[in-house]
Formats: C-alpha cells, sequence, structure tokens
C-alpha cells in the first residue's frame, strides 16, 4: 500500500470516476474536520507507569470512570476519579487517529486537581458493582471537538520521591452529520467483560460463564483486559486499543470520512441511516434488541452493514437505567439471539445455562452467527477469488492469511438468504484440538446495499499496528499484522459502500 498522501490521491481519482468514497481532497483539506485530522500528534498518550492490585484488575492507585457512554458538542461530562492514597493528579485527554503516525493528539490538560479515596461500591441484586463517586472535574465538550474517540490520561502527581501512576479513562464524542462511514464501537462487550474491582462481570458468575440474569454498570472504573493476552493499555480503556484502533487508525489514515458512536447509540434508527456504511468492529457481542431492530430497520432502507468482527449480536443484553435514573447505564443479560441447537444446550449447558432462545436470528442481519466451538484459531481463506471483494489481492481460491481467524468467528451460514455468498471458509481449532468451521459472507440489501461478515475479531489486526499496539495471541494461534490482502478487500468493500 502506499503511503498516506498517496492513498488519499486515488481515492480522490476513484471518487472522481464514480467509484470512491473518501471525502480527502489530497494536500489542502477542505473542511474544518479535515483540518483538524491533518494537525500533529503525539506518542505522549500512552501509559509508562501502571500497576494492578494484587489479585484482581484494578489499579487504586489512580482509576475513574466517565459520566456518559458518549456525548456530543456542548454536552457537560463529569469524570470521577478516585487515588488511593489520596493524591493530586493531572488528566491529558486525546482524541485517538491516525495524526501522521503518532496515534492521537492532545486536546486539554487539567491540573492539578485533588485527588481523594472514593468508595468500592458493594456486590448489589444481580452481581453490580455501581460506583456513585463525588465527580472530580465536569467539562464541556468544546465546538473544536470532532467525532472520535477520547482517553483521558491520569497521571499521579508524586509526593517526595515516589513515583507518578497512571491509567485512564474513555468517551466518545458523536455527531449527527450525514457521514460516509459509522464506527460502532463495541463498549457493550467492554463492560460486560469489566471484572473490576474484583471478578465482577456478566462472564464470570458464580454459577458459571454466560449465567443469565446478571447485570452490568457503566459507572465504574475498566480494570486491565483479562482475557487472550496481557495488555496494560487497556487500564481504564475498555477493549478499545485491542481490536478497534487499528481500524481507526487506518480508516484515518487513508483519508475516510467517519463518525463514531457507542452501542448505546444505535438504539436510533435515523442516528445510523444517515450514513452510507455502518462498522461493527472487533468483540462486538452484547446488543440490546433495540440496536438488532435498528440494523435490520438500517438495511431495508439501503445502509450497508460491515460485520468487521465475530462473535457479533450473539448476546441479548438490555439496557436500563442506573440509580440515578440515567438512561442506558447499565446492561443485563437476558439470553443469546440465535437459534441454538439442542446439541450445543446439552454440550455446553452448564457454561450457558437455562437460555430463551426464541430470539431472533442474528444471521438475519449478519448472513451467520456465532457457533460451537465458541472460541479458537485459524486461516482465513479465499474460496471465491472472482469475486468483486478481492480485486487487486491477486489471491487464489485456496489461498490463506495466515492466523486471521479467531479468537471468536461466526459460522453456519444461511444458505437459504437469496444471494448470499459465502467468499471464505475454513477451519478452525478451538484449545488448538477440536476442529469448528467459520464462514465469511456478503449478501445483498434491498436497495443495492450489501452486507459483509469478515467472520472474525481479528480482521483490524491485518489493517495496522498503530503505536502501543499489541498483537494477541490466542488457543496457539495469532494474527500476523497488517497484510495487503486484508486492506485491499477492506477498501473494496469500503468503495462500494460509501459510493451508494
Amino acid at each position: 500500500m502506499g503511503s498516506s498522501f498517496d492513498r488519499r490521491q486515488l481515492l480522490k481519482a476513484a471518487t472522481v470516476a464514480g467509484f470512491g468514497t473518501a471525502t480527502a481532497t489530497g494536500t489542502e483539506p477542505s473542511s474544518e474536520h479535515e483540518k483538524e485530522l491533518a494537525k500533529p500528534g503525539s506518542v505522549d498518550w500512552q501509559l509508562t507507569r501502571a500497576r494492578i492490585n494484587q489479585g484482581n484488575y484494578r489499579t487504586s492507585l489512580i482509576e475513574g470512570y466517565c459520566s456518559h457512554q458518549s456525548v456530543e458538542v456542548g454536552d457537560q461530562l463529569k469524570i470521577f476519579v478516585s487515588t488511593d492514597p489520596a493524591r493530586n493528579f493531572n488528566l491529558d485527554i486525546y482524541r485517538m487517529g491516525y495524526y501522521e503516525g503518532a496515534g492521537a493528539k492532545l486536546m486539554q490538560t487539567h491540573g492539578p486537581l485533588t485527588g481523594t479515596v472514593q468508595p468500592t461500591p458493594e456486590i448489589g441484586d444481580k452481581r453490580l458493582r455501581e460506583c456513585d463517586w463525588e465527580p472530580s472535574l465536569e467539562i464541556e465538550i468544546p465546538d473544536s471537538w470532532i467525532s472520535g474517540v477520547y482517553l483521558g490520561k491520569l497521571t499521579t502527581v508524586p509526593e517526595g520521591d515516589e513515583p507518578y501512576w497512571q491509567s485512564y479513562v474513555i468517551f466518545i464524542v458523536r455527531d449527527q452529520r450525514k457521514a460516509d462511514i459509522l464506527f460502532q464501537c463495541s463498549d457493550n462487550t467492554w463492560q460486560a467483560y469489566n471484572r473490576w474491582p474484583v471478578n465482577e462481570s456478566l462472564y464470570t458468575h458464580p454459577d458459571g460463564a454466560h449465567a443469565p440474569d446478571v447485570a452490568s454498570s457503566f459507572d465504574r472504573p475498566y480494570g486491565k483486559y483479562c482475557q487472550i493476552f496481557d495488555h496494560p493499555l487497556s487500564i481504564g480503556s475498555g477493549e478499545f486499543l485491542l481490536w478497534e484502533y487499528p481500524l481507526c487508525y487506518w480508516l484515518e489514515k487513508q483519508g475516510y470520512d467517519v463518525t463514531y458512536c457507542s452501542n448505546s447509540d444505535v438504539v436510533d434508527p435515523s442516528f445510523v441511516t444517515r450514513a452510507k456504511c455502518f462498522l461493527s468492529v472487533g468483540h462486538d457481542e452484547y446488543w440490546d434488541l433495540a440496536q438488532y431492530q435498528t440494523i435490520e430497520r438500517a438495511i431495508d432502507e439501503g445502509v450497508n452493514v460491515l460485520w468487521l468482527s465475530g462473535n457479533s449480536v450473539y448476546m441479548v443484553s438490555e439496557f436500563s437505567n442506573n440509580a440515578n435514573s440515567q438512561q442506558r447505564r447499565r446492561i443485563e443479560r437476558v439470553a443469546s439471539y440465535g437459534p441454538l441447537r439442542d446439541e450445543e444446550l446439552k454440550s455446553y449447558g452448564k457454561i450457558l445455562g437455562p437460555f430463551d432462545t426464541s430470539g431472533p436470528d442474528e444471521r438475519r442481519i449478519i448472513g451467520a452467527r456465532t457457533v460451537v466451538p465458541f472460541n479458537g484459531g485459524g486461516d482465513w481463506v479465499c474460496t471465491k477469488p472472482d469475486h468483486w471483494i478481492f480485486a487487486g489481492t491477486e489471491m487464489n481460491s485456496g489461498e490463506a492469511i495466515p492466523g486471521l481467524i479467531g479468537w471468536e468467528f461466526h459460522g453456519d451460514p444461511d444458505v437459504a438468504r437469496a444471494g448470499l455468498e459465502i467468499v471464505g471458509e475454513g477451519n478452525v481449532w478451538a484449545g488448538g484440538t477440536r476442529r469448528g468451521q467459520w464462514a465469511s459472507t456478503i449478501f445483498p440489501g434491498p436497495k443495492d446495499n450489501f452486507v459483509f461478515n469478515a467472520s472474525t475479531i481479528y480482521w483490524a489486526q491485518g489493517l495496522a499496528s498503530p503505536p502501543g499496539h499489541l498483537l494477541p495471541w490466542s488457543h496457539w494461534s495469532r494474527p500476523h499484522g497488517p497484510d495487503s490482502r486484508v486492506q485491499q478487500i477492506t477498501e473494496n468493500l469500503l468503495r462500494r459502500a460509501c459510493s451508494s
């Protein structure tokens, strides 16, 4: 792939020719949005010193959370911070993106601010841990802040010769403008797997993983990521830096017109239908039924949908209000979506629990679904090289992109759907030995739109390796990082999706 400058010129030429998508127009930005993206960044967004409490996933030295998953310009955002022992601290807020390869741009600095020891909430009904902390500061989102994912780096101010300590808070700035691409962060799943403060998540119930009637609150810090690999930069940042960040970095490097949102924003159909293309990214497992209905409607209205994700739309997790009646600040696992087979329930009954399996079939909006075995690793194998998504890749039938499938995936394609094509297919090895099957699919929508399913959490690993990023390793398998074939397939998909 060419340089950022070359790529933007190619996108401009493609647009003029009737194929392309991007709003970027070369070296001279044509809007305030593009001017912001063209500014230099800083690699100082990365944590330098972080320490996890022994025996759990939190860092009580300094930790925090935000009052909203997403906000708009003019909104008030409260940031809640606890320091133990009490210490003053600084807060640096960065917008994540490309920024000449630095990966982020410093937007605001606050401090020194007064830090206090804030209480750890007791376990409540449905194993809920929900903080009711005093806000450490409140900011109004400036007019100059464009849509994106924002990290707040928290840093203690040392006393004497002691070291400083750090962690993150994370929030999304959304907008209402028409855009080519709507990038949905999978923050419901970040929260579902968040074990803060000890081991309380939707995944770690004493009755077994995936037990129903368990709730999780966004009113608490994100603990360090607890699956697949050890990544200290996940402290306070959910799973964004692990799965979504490489795609964010690559899209903005290439000059695509992107706006961002949280899972909670997708309950509003008009919020999605303003875009030409909707992206589900990384690990997008937990969905409210309203999200499902929104995407089903968006497909009917002509929005292109790209599932650059795995294990997507698998768990019904209803939104509810927090103790202060703030909307969509809790999620509760109710059931699995698709029609799980009897043998799957028998095989995994101890883990899954007594699910209601009468929910909608996620294949209707994806083309395939999560299957047993749930996880593993494998190669992404081309099965239809003449399809337009492979144009320019020179891939042959049976050619594999090593390690790109994992650690969860989609299979059991809806072959009864008119027009559905299987463009990639192969084996996955759970636990390193147990064979399963995955399938990447594409099917047409009713208004010359389409729905693509990459069938892997790891898809974005093949697009970029931004600063601070580590490749995952799971089930004796790993992706190899940026690959020109993954980049070209993604470009082909986005070019068509955004030209509609």
